[in-house]
């Protein structure tokens, strides 16, 4: 089932939710006064996204400031309340109501605030216009019955689905959203902690992106504006390792990873992950792990080496 905003309950003094069966999304612009309260939650998952102005959310706990580019997140028949800022004239960005995937509630787990809810705080500026195209994308999803392509994106209006490819589509959408939210904070919380270079993590990231690629001292270098002298330099004196040791490190991470989970044979594990020949790529797999590339798919005992 897809619909507009007349199959919603009726108001009441508790302001109320959709039926749990129900996936609804909205794009939202608020004045200052707006509030909402539900004392006993609301019937599904709530996820907001910030994108202008400013606004707060709480739990059974204190209010949570939300600005421009925070995720919020509110689980199902818990106390709830949010509201904009009573110190500014607006907020806005996008609500959904949702019945969450297995996995989700373990990517927000570290995003756990006082009160029963998730705040993903700070989404770096360059992960924004992700997040923004995949609330557009997933809100005219919701919105297909199937049969020919989903409507063409339109962000007014209220989408609602039940069931079907829309929903499905739907929430891939909310998927990509909390994506990329958990995973681009976590790598900035990291790369502020460690206090790196800037050039670094996006060196880090390039090559964690596609460990079989092409890479090189050169073409990493590249990437980041810098001489390849220069860009060796600073990797190795930020992470204590040369830019083609991380290299190396990433295909032979990558290469578990295909090991354990396909049934790839070894030589196309080696060309997905960067590796000239089967041959290299076995004897550097048994210097890391301790046996040859067959014989940890098969089960034999590893000693993980540095």
């Amino acid at each position: 089932m897809t619909g507009t905003s007349a199959h919603l309950p009726e108001t009441a003094a508790d302001t109320p939710s959709p039926p749990a069966q129900l996936l609804v999304a909205s794009r939202f612009s608020q004045p200052s006064d707006y509030r909402v309260t539900r004392a006993a939650g609301a019937a599904n998952w709530l996820l907001m996204w910030t994108a202008e102005g400013r606004g707060q959310v709480r739990g059974s706990g204190p209010w949570i400031a939300q600005r421009p580019g925070d995720l919020a997140v509110l689980p199902a028949r818990r106390r709830h309340a949010y509201r904009t800022d009573p110190s500014v004239r607006s907020w806005g960005g996008w609500w959904v109501h949702f019945q969450p995937r297995a996995a989700w509630p373990a990517w927000l787990r570290d995003h756990a605030r006082d009160g029963g809810v998730y705040c993903v705080a700070g989404v770096p500026g360059a992960a924004r216009g992700r997040v923004e195209a995949a609330f557009r994308r997933l809100h005219a999803d919701a919105r297909w019955a199937g049969g020919e392509a989903p409507p063409v994106q339109d962000p007014t209006g209220i989408a609602i689905a039940a069931a079907g490819p829309g929903r499905e589509l739907a929430l891939g959408g909310i998927e990509e959203v909390l994506l990329l939210a958990t995973g681009s904070t976590a790598a900035a919380g990291r790369a502020a902690t460690a206090l790196r270079d800037p050039r670094v993590v996006r060196a880090d990231a390039a090559i964690a992106a596609d460990p079989g690629g092409p890479h090189t001292v050169r073409s990493l270098a590249g990437q980041v504006a810098l001489s390849p002298s220069r860009f060796a330099h600073l990797y190795a004196e930020e992470t204590g390792r040369t830019p083609m040791q991380a290299v190396r490190d990433a295909r032979l991470g990558h290469a578990q990873r295909l090991l354990d989970a396909t049934d790839l044979d070894i030589g196309q594990v080696a060309r997905a992950s960067g590796f000239a020949s089967p041959f290299h790529f076995s004897r550097a797999f048994r210097e890391r792990f301790g046996v040859p590339p067959s014989a940890y798919r098969t089960g034999a005992p590893q000693t993980p080496r540095g």
